[in-house]
């Protein structure tokens, strides 16, 4: 029974030596009890523990052969000691036969048999000794979880062994209870002994027809998956964002990162075939570009990821040495597939690889990776995936500059293939900009702007391969494309990969082609063209008048005299009637637009303040904010920080107040209090609380109230009925 358990769990697990290991605990626990059935009961448990180290130490050393780990027995069996549990819940499936995702399985195994043995053995309740086996199953069942097909079979086999069990009794029995008595107490007692029988099994009954429709009904059930309540490795903010590396890499060209031998995949001019790959980029927030990744701890066979069918793949075998490189993000040929001489954990998303206990210099290993040539002659009649599956790779961030927007459609408007779009904005880029080395970091969308927008007299128009990658993979998602960032190294060949070598390149999903890399970068000593001879953005539409303010003093002009106009026969209407007919009518448009406009300001502040997440509440909140500031002649620029906002919106309302001698004090810390919760959503997305949400509307309503109120009455009338905030941009 206990063997049938390992066979369960082994169904996660790479290969057959979890299971092999399992039958010896389950063997050698019971057999040890089984020859010490004669010896005192305290004298078991020590020498079964003897035992038990003595397997667990034999197994630990085949498991680390195994996984080809290095190091000594004793360090890597005090590391599976430390770690075993959450390692084996975040390890992914299937799961390597590692010393520390060994250890708890075979530990539990053995513990099982000798509670199990000893129960049935010396106390003669066998029934009771299957309660160790049948926790050690269920256990088995509920690690496994979704994660493998129903154990039919050897759930089948596990109760009839118990039944087998069960049926055969060759320890004692004991003595008729009845023997010796008189004939009516022996009656009474066997009436007695009768009725409990019956009762007892009018209870199992009972509880029999209660529960087998629970039961039954969770037969098609999804089991519930335990790795969801353990937390996955994590990593640090260089970790997750390397791409604001490569400015720092820039600047020391000559720094030793990597060790590099490589065999088989391209050799000589197609250097691009063996580009290391450092981490993959999916999310983008409008700050920065993140990996985004869930890492599972994996062995060293990691899970095979399914080429595009319209691509061709080729092995590539390299052996690389750690030297200044630092973090926990571990360089590799896309895709890798078996990683020796380092613990790993793995983003499958992604392909992006990780040792969570660091990278330290010396480190080598050795990787095998499976990459994909996609087919070039595919490309020009290609389509990009949409929906779901690709809204992640499609998301842009709130808040893009409007001349982004208008590059990107510029860039797509005159091509409408997808293929032909990517390279419109890598051919745009390459022949716009200037690499530079000394370009500072960042990716924001306002650093974005001003890479591409910039004077060049100014710092503009320059970057490093970071703003190159970012921008290109901005303006293709504002054109329809999915991308993503890579940041790795290209190295000249084998040898030492230098800081110099680091590189971060943009990739497009196209449908049956896979990922696709471009080289946005200008040629070398190529002067790039002015941008505005290529991209002149267009103004923007005039706004409308603004509703014209009442005049404060009776204008001094006498009315025009009435032009005489032609006498009637009195057979029509009077010229007064037309006038007064006309003019009611012009009072009624004139009523109709005006509660219009103030229903529309409505339901516009009842949105931003009312729907959406607790994050899109909170934009909102500010979005009223700052149109309140704008409709009363303080409008800020989108360059300004929301602290530097909020110094603002508290000074026009001080001032204000000051103008109309109002009495209190402006609400001052609330605005703070907004702004930070902004930059909370901004920096953090997904982190705001529905409390946080409330706490901003109700700071957007008090700040917009008290700014009115310090208005005049006449500004007070306008102020709801304003079409301003309608077509504001964003």
């Amino acid at each position: 029974m206990i063997a049938l358990a390992g066979v369960v769990l082994g169904r996660v697990y790479a290969g057959p030596l979890l299971i092999r290991l399992t039958v010896g605990a389950a063997a050698g626990s019971v057999l040890v009890s089984v020859a010490a059935r004669r010896l005192p009961s305290w004298l078991v448990a020590p020498l079964s523990v003897l035992a038990l180290a003595g397997w667990a130490t034999l197994s630990l050393w085949l498991a680390a052969a195994h996984a080809d780990l290095p190091g000594g027995l004793g360090q890597v069996a005090a590391d599976a000691a430390r770690n075993a549990i959450p390692r084996l819940l975040t390890a992914m499936i299937p799961v390597e036969p590692a010393p520390d995702t060994v250890l708890v399985p075979l530990v539990a195994a053995w513990l099982a048999g000798l509670a199990g043995a000893e129960v049935a053995l010396r106390a003669g309740r066998v029934l009771l000794g299957y309660l160790p086996p049948a926790l050690l199953y269920a256990g088995a069942l509920y690690v496994v979880g979704p994660n493998a097909e129903p154990a039919i079979w050897p759930t089948v086999g596990f109760a009839a062994a118990a039944a087998v069990g069960l049926a055969r009794r060759d320890y004692p029995t004991a003595a008729d209870p009845a023997a010796g008595l008189a004939p009516a107490v022996r009656a009474a007692l066997r009436l007695r002994l009768l009725g409990a029988t019956a009762a007892g099994l009018a209870v199992v009954v009972g509880l029999a027809a209660l529960l087998a429709p629970v039961v039954a009904g969770q037969v098609d059930a999804r089991p519930v998956d335990p790795r969801r309540y353990v937390e996955p490795p994590q990593v640090e903010s260089l970790d997750e964002n390397p791409l604001i590396r490569i400015s720092g890499w820039a600047l020391n060209p000559d720094q030793k990162l990597l060790e590099v031998t490589t065999a088989g995949g391209a050799s000589g001019p197609d250097q691009e075939a063996n580009r290391i790959r450092l981490a993959v980029l999916s999310d983008y927030d409008g700050v920065t570009w993140r990996v985004g990744a869930t890492y599972r701890n994996a062995g060293r066979i990691l899970p095979a990821a399914e080429p595009a069918p319209a691509s061709t793949t080729e092995t590539v075998h390299q052996q690389i040495t750690v030297a200044d490189l630092t973090g926990r993000l571990l360089p590799a040929v896309a895709t890798p597939h078996e990683v020796t001489g380092a613990r790993v954990a793995y983003d499958p998303a992604t392909g992006t690889l990780i040792r969570p206990e660091g990278l330290s210099p010396g480190l080598r290993y050795t990787v095998t990776s499976v990459r994909e040539r996609p087919d070039v002659n595919l490309l020009a009649t290609a389509n990009v995936p949409a929906g779901d599956a690709a809204a992640r790779v499609l998301r842009v961030a709130d808040g893009a500059p409007e001349e982004l927007r208008r590059l990107a459609g510029q860039l797509a408007e005159s091509n409408g293939a997808p293929y032909a779009r990517a390279a419109a904005i890598e051919q745009f880029l390459a022949e716009h900009y200037r690499l530079t080395a000394d370009a500072p970091s960042g990716h924001a969308y306002p650093n974005l702007a001003f890479f591409l927008f910039g004077p060049r007299n100014g710092g503009g128009q320059r970057g490093t391969s970071e703003q190159f990658a970012a921008a290109f993979a901005v303006l293709g998602r504002l054109a329809g494309l999915p991308t993503r960032v890579v940041v790795g190294f290209e190295p000249r060949g084998d040898g030492p990969v230098r800081a110099a070598d680091a590189y971060a390149w943009p990739e497009v999903l196209f449908e049956g082609v896979g990922w696709v890399p471009f080289d946005p970068l200008p040629q070398p000593n190529e002067e790039p063209r002015p941008v505005e001879e290529d991209f002149r953005p267009t103004p923007e539409d005039p706004p409308p008048s603004e509703v014209p303010e009442p005049t404060l003093e009776p204008s001094a002009t006498p009315p025009a005299a009435a032009a005489p106009g032609p006498a009637t026969d009195g057979r029509g209407p009077s010229t007064a009637v037309l006038v007064g007919g006309g003019s009611g009518g012009l009072v009624l448009l004139v009523g109709a637009a005006l509660l219009t406009l103030l229903a529309l300001r409505r339901a516009q502040t009842q949105a931003r303040l009312g729907r959406g997440d607790p994050g899109q509440r909170i934009a909102g909140a500010w979005r009223e904010v700052t149109d309140a500031l704008r409709l009363a002649g303080r409008p800020v620029g989108d360059d300004l920080a929301a602290s530097e906002v909020a110094e603002r919106a508290r000074r026009a309302v001080a001032e204000a107040r000051a103008a109309t001698a109002s009495d209190g004090d402006p609400p001052t810390t609330d605005v703070d209090d907004l702004a930070r919760l902004l930059n909370r959503v901004a920096f953090a997305p997904g982190t705001a609380t529905p409390e946080q949400a409330e706490r901003a509307t109700a700071v957007a309503d008090r700040y917009v109230s008290a700014l009115r109120a310090a208005r005049p009455w006449w500004r007070r009338l306008l102020w709801s009925v304003h079409p301003g905030p309608l077509r504001w941009r964003r």
